[in-house]
Formats: C-alpha cells, sequence, structure tokens
C-alpha cells in the first residue's frame, strides 16, 4: 500500500530541505563563490560605474590662435574654461596637425586671420578638426566643439549681435530620463544584468560541472531523491546567492551612483527574479550536458556572458548593428532583461516595455528548467 500524498510531500521537502542545507554549506565554504557572489558585484559595480564612461573629459585639443583679439579670445574661451578640454596653444596650423598625428591632440580648434573683422561683419567662421580614427570619440568630441562654440554664439546673441549668414534661430534642448547625461545612469542598470549572468549562469554551470566531475551526482542516483529534488537542492542556494548580488548592486547604484530609480523596487525584484531563473536553467543545461567545468566554462561564456555585454543593448545600440544581427539578439535571455532594467531606473514602470519582456523572460525561465529537469534525469553516467 502506497503511502498518504502529504506524507510523500513532506518526505520530498525534507529531502530537498537538506539539499539545500548541504549546498548551502558548501557553498560559505567556497571561496569561489563567495568571490562571484559578493565581491565580484561590488567590484564589477566600482570598475564600470567609475572606470567605464562614455562622456569625455579634459580632451586634448590644439589651439591655433592666428589672431589675438578679444573677439579670437571670446571665442576660444568656451574651450579653455571648459572641464570637456585640455587646451594646448600653437602657434601654426602646421604644429597643430603634427601634434594630430602624434596623437598628442584629438582635435584642433583654428581662429583664422581677421576673425575680429569677420564677426562685426556677421560671418566670423572657426575651424574645428576632429581625428575620426576612432568614430564613436570623434562624434562625441565635435559635439562638445560644437556646443563651446554654440556658448559664445550665444553670448555673442545676447549683446545683440548676430554671428553667420542667415536668421537667427532660438533652439531650445531638454534631455529626457537622463537629465544630468551621465553615462553611469545606462550603464549601472545593465551591469546588474552581468552580475546576475555570473552568478546565475556561470558559477551554477561550474559548480554542477565540478560534481559530475567528482561523481557527486552518481552518488545522489542511488538515493531515493529525484532529478526535480536535485535540481532543487542545487538552484535554491545560488538564487539566494544571485538575489543578494542584486541587493549589492541596487544598493550599489543607488549609495555610489545616485542613479535614480523611478520605477517600482517589486516590479524589478520579480523580473530579476524571473532572468536569474532563466540564468539558473542555462547554467544548468550546460553543465548537465558537457559534465566537464572546462567545456562548461567555454561554452557558458560565449552563450550567456559575452551575448549579456555584447548584444543586450547594454553597451551597444541593438538599433546600429545589422538586421541579421539584431534578430540573432533575440534568443538572448540578456536582451529583455536589459530593456526592463533601463525603462525601470530611469523611464518608470512602463507596462508597455516591462510586460512583454517580462513574458519572454517567463517562458524562457520554464522551457529551461524543464529542459535541466530532463537533462538531469535520474541515472548513472
Amino acid at each position: 500500500m502506497s503511502a498518504p500524498a502529504p506524507a510523500q510531500h513532506y518526505g520530498s521537502l525534507r529531502r530537498i530541505l537538506a539539499l539545500v542545507r548541504k549546498e548551502s554549506w558548501q557553498v560559505i565554504r567556497d571561496p569561489s563563490s563567495i568571490a562571484v557572489g559578493i565581491i565580484m558585484p561590488m567590484m564589477l559595480l566600482i570598475l564600470f560605474g567609475y572606470g567605464l564612461s562614455f562622456d569625455l573629459k579634459n580632451l586634448p585639443l590644439a589651439l591655433v590662435m592666428e589672431e589675438n583679439s578679444a573677439e579670437a579670445l571670446g571665442a576660444v574661451s568656451g574651450f579653455e574654461l571648459s572641464e570637456y578640454f585640455q587646451t594646448y596653444p600653437v602657434k601654426t596650423m602646421a604644429e597643430a596637425e603634427r601634434l594630430l598625428k602624434d596623437k598628442t591632440v584629438s582635435g584642433i580648434v583654428r581662429i583664422p586671420p581677421q576673425f575680429a573683422r569677420d564677426v562685426a561683419l556677421g560671418n566670423g567662421d572657426i575651424q574645428i578638426v576632429v581625428n575620426g580614427t576612432d568614430a564613436n570619440t570623434a562624434r562625441i568630441s565635435l559635439a562638445y566643439a560644437q556646443g563651446a562654440v554654440a556658448t559664445w554664439l550665444a553670448r555673442k546673441a545676447a549683446e545683440g549681435k548676430i554671428v553667420g549668414s542667415g536668421a537667427s534661430v532660438d533652439m531650445q534642448t531638454r534631455l529626457w530620463f537622463n537629465e544630468a547625461n551621465e553615462s553611469s545612469y545606462f550603464l549601472v542598470p545593465g551591469l546588474i544584468v552581468l552580475v546576475m549572468t555570473l552568478i546565475g549562469a556561470l558559477l551554477t554551470a561550474l559548480v554542477m560541472a565540478r560534481e559530475w566531475e567528482r561523481g557527486t551526482f552518481e552518488a545522489l542516483f542511488v538515493t531515493p531523491v529525484r532529478p526535480v529534488e536535485i535540481l532543487l537542492g542545487k538552484v535554491i542556494p545560488y538564487f539566494v546567492l544571485g538575489m543578494l548580488g542584486l541587493a549589492l548592486s541596487v544598493i550599489g547604484s543607488q549609495i555610489l551612483f545616485h542613479v535614480p530609480l523611478r520605477g517600482s523596487l517589486w516590479i524589478l525584484v520579480i523580473v530579476s527574479m524571473l532572468y536569474l531563473i532563466v540564468a539558473l536553467g542555462i547554467g544548468l543545461l550546460i553543465s548537465s550536458v558537457t559534465k566537464s567545468q572546462f567545456v562548461a566554462s567555454q561554452i557558458t561564456l560565449v552563450v550567456t556572458f559575452l551575448p549579456a555585454m555584447m548584444l543586450s543593448g547594454f553597451m551597444f545600440d541593438i538599433r546600429s548593428m545589422p538586421l541579421i544581427i539584431q534578430f540573432i539578439t533575440y534568443i538572448f535571455p540578456g536582451r529583455y532583461f536589459v530593456s526592463v532594467l533601463q525603462t525601470l531606473f530611469l523611464a518608470g514602470d512602463i507596462w508597455g516595455v516591462i510586460l512583454p519582456n517580462a513574458a519572454v523572460l517567463a517562458v524562457m525561465a520554464a522551457v529551461l528548467m524543464a529542459a535541466s529537469v530532463r537533462a538531469t534525469r535520474k541515472k548513472l553516467g
């Protein structure tokens, strides 16, 4: 006669709790798990937040002053006083070009002769030359230089002096969602994706593959423990570790970088849990198929970490990628998580973005966990 269903459930829960307790002690005693789960998130947060920035400052510029009039000095004051530029006054254009070729400077600002007279006539010109070797840096440098010139033009317009041909235009601009124009506002939310991927996919794949190599799973297979109970016992400690990494990242984003969180914290937690389950499922599936730490680590890096960094929208705008690459990005869960995180942090609870992306993550989580249970079926080898 079979035991009553409640007794079966109780026995199953007791086995899962025993496995969770065993795995938790193993995580605590394993320095690599602590390093990846706690130390690594803080290191990544500090390195990416402070070290990686799309904002250019102290950009070296050569100033060629072919006239020393008051108008010329006023025009270059925007460059000399700006925190974005470090100016190097030179006497000739040939000398400035040499510095540009030697990469001593990244651009040239030239004030031509008779500049004051041309300004008085309403058609003063300033020549700006930018090194285009790095196209992204060149665009940002040119924009900063144009901003400095625009500031000077605004001062001239306020004095009633119109410089340049054509009608005077009063241009008013406003930056939405990132008024401070800080790249850390864009980078730090995306960094959470890397933290969750490291803990959920890479760490889990390595630990599970190590279990296969050492034969620990074979020892579990001769016990009454079922595959789903084994997976739950292994996954729950790393799920808690991943949520701890999330908490550290969110707290660090608020305290260290003052990144606004305009959306709901609870929605952030729920969506992060979905992504963490997806990452755990990928790690379990890879380790179950490969059963080798080295192979599992290589595959996990290629399948999860690199796409999370390169193809998720974390560092590069997906819309600027070739069409075929844009289609490929739909395969990787990082794309959906990054979209939700950036929306929650910078825009708020925009349900038209949150719900579709969260739904895709939920489907991925269900499919990957089912595949992991199937791959880790109870058998030897």
